[in-house]
């Protein structure tokens, strides 16, 4: 369960180490764990490959020709993932953010990219942004997953597209000129090379720079008539128009139809896909239209809102590193992307710096995140959907890896299989088709090294959920060998701290907690569940594993 209140022990832990406030407060005030973007633990996985919950759906549009190995649809869909938020999967690994893959309409046909012939399983290649994908799933199956989700105290991060449409088909027309770029492809050398032109060759650019008003593209009013819905989208449109007095441009129209499922469904935030091909402002263009649709959510349903916290967005700005700090440079232009709608950024240099010892990680990653990047954030990752390189190619170190996700300062992202070590090459496969495998579930039901792992990442997991200090507390290295260390965390509403110690002896070891605890109070270990109290300054344990996880 995500707790939204803290149990006697930790409540009495809590307090003794609030010295500074414990006179002040009466004894036994419950603090309510308050949740944080910044400390949050975020799980990331394609639709279309974590769980197949409806085999109906499996082929749409006839999809069906033969395509590249792990290139094709392969029935995973939003009633995959509430079917395991019903099993609870997600609260036992502490989850408290979903993102996945876009799930709007995609192109009908298939497209030979050079590594095989591919179908749109992945969600980038957007046909329709006013409805969902069959194969994904339906309106009512994204409204039951957000709900379900919410009344678990989880999140829910959309994943959007802006920047481009699906590539063109015999089955899928071009939007028109007046809509996108259909050339040059990108090079990548300065600024223009990387906004004003395709990601890749046959991958249309919408016109994001264009203020201009434009009509509809051709291939949407032909689909929408068909449908029997093309007066009702029209309406809704001038309707939008009219109110926010915003031009008819591309970028308006698609940021119109996104922000309508915050407004229905009460989507937390955004999760923005190739944020750095674009101008800048558009996202702040963006979030501006989110922020009040999130709000009116929360007005429509006061049931199912959460607490305060405001519409949240986090940009993929391709190769953003956290040790530039606020900037993304292009080479011949800096740009601040946290000055534009983002309150957090995917951190690609996380991958490389977990191969850093623990101390120097952490230790990096608390300064930055307390001055360049003081009330900001970062995602950090060590596999993806896109990222050749993960950290763990083999999966030879799950349990290194899960210590340096879940326990580094910021955010975490769990990419799905992370947590039960699924393979990252699939035979015959090339590309990013490899990172793409379906979800191990035969294999962590079976096989006991698997679980074991699994284990792991549940008990990290967890504690960073229940611990938001873990995520945003200031880092203090307690002692090098053994490795222990705090994190504190102190604001107006919350205070907290929590000692870890990692690669310990099993069996009895002795950690020195400093002042984070009251000499004399009951600490609890989350990882074994033993109960310990403080002498001196430290407290001993008798457990078989090489983990302690304090409060």
């Amino acid at each position: 369960m995500n707790f939204k209140y803290l149990t006697l022990a930790l409540l009495t832990a809590l307090q003794l180490s609030c010295k500074s406030e414990q006179k002040e407060q009466p004894e036994m005030i419950a603090q309510e764990t308050p949740f944080m973007w910044e400390a949050s633990n975020v799980y990331f996985m394609l639709t279309d490959r974590f769980n197949n919950g409806d085999t109906t759906n499996d082929t749409n549009f006839d999809r069906n020709l033969k395509t590249g190995p792990a290139r094709g649809f392969e029935g995973g869909d939003l009633k995959g993932i509430i079917q395991k938020l019903e099993e609870g999967y997600f609260e036992d690994l502490g989850i408290n953010v979903l993102w996945f893959t876009p799930v709007v309409e995609q192109i009908h046909g298939i497209v030979d990219e050079g590594t095989g012939p591919t179908y749109a399983y992945h969600g980038y290649w957007a046909k329709d942004w006013t409805t969902l994908d069959p194969n994904f799933g339906t309106e009512e199956d994204l409204e039951q997953l957000i709900a379900l989700a919410h009344s678990k105290g989880i999140r829910v991060l959309l994943d959007v597209v802006v920047n481009h449409t699906g590539p063109v088909t015999d089955k899928d027309p071009v939007y028109g000129n007046d809509w996108v770029r259909t050339g040059p492809a990108c090079k990548y050398q300065d600024y223009e090379s990387t906004t004003s032109c395709t990601l890749v060759e046959n991958l249309p650019d919408v016109l994001t720079d264009k203020d201009e008003a434009v009509t509809l593209p051709k291939v949407l009013l032909e689909k929408w008539e068909q449908e029997g819905r093309l007066d009702q989208e029209v309406a809704e449109l001038d309707t939008f128009f009219n109110e926010t007095g915003l031009p008819r441009a591309p970028r308006f129209y698609i940021m119109k139809w996104l922000t309508d499922m915050v407004k229905a469904y009460g989507v937390d935030g955004f999760r923005v896909d190739t944020a750095k091909h674009t101008e800048a402002s558009i996202w702040q263009e963006l979030y501006d239209l989110a922020a009040p649709a999130f709000e009116t959510w929360k007005q429509n349903n006061p049931e199912q809102v959460l607490d305060n916290t405001p519409f949240f967005m986090v940009g993929e700005v391709y190769n953003y590193n956290i040790s530039a700090g606020r900037w993304f440079d292009y080479g011949d232009k800096k740009v601040d992307f946290f000055a534009n709608g983002f309150k957090s950024l995917i951190n690609f240099e996380f991958k490389s710096d977990a191969r850093k010892a623990y101390e120097a990680l952490f230790s990096k990653y608390d300064t930055l995140l307390t001055t360049a990047l003081k009330g900001k954030s970062v995602l950090n990752y060590v596999s993806s959907h896109d990222d050749g390189g993960p950290f763990d190619p083999e999966r030879k170190k799950p349990y290194e890896t899960a210590n340096k996700l879940l326990l580094t300062p910021g955010a975490s992202q769990v990419y799905y299989g992370d947590e039960t070590s699924r393979i990252l090459k699939v035979r015959d496969a090339q590309g990013d088709a490899n990172l793409r495998s379906f979800m191990n579930w035969e294999e962590l039901a079976n096989n006991a090294e698997i679980q074991k792992i699994n284990d792991h990442w549940k008990k990290l997991g967890t504690f960073r959920r229940d611990h938001p200090a873990v995520g945003v507390g200031r880092h203090e290295m307690l002692s090098k060998a053994p490795y222990v260390f705090a994190r504190s965390l102190n604001t107006t509403d919350f205070s907290e701290s929590v000692v870890i110690g990692l690669d310990l002896q099993p069996g009895e070891k002795t950690l020195t907690v400093g002042a984070h605890f009251e000499e004399g109070s009951t600490v609890t270990d989350h990882y074994s569940g033993n109960t310990t109290t403080v002498k001196n300054g430290a407290v001993t344990l008798n457990t078989p594993f090489d983990t302690v996880l304090l409060y």
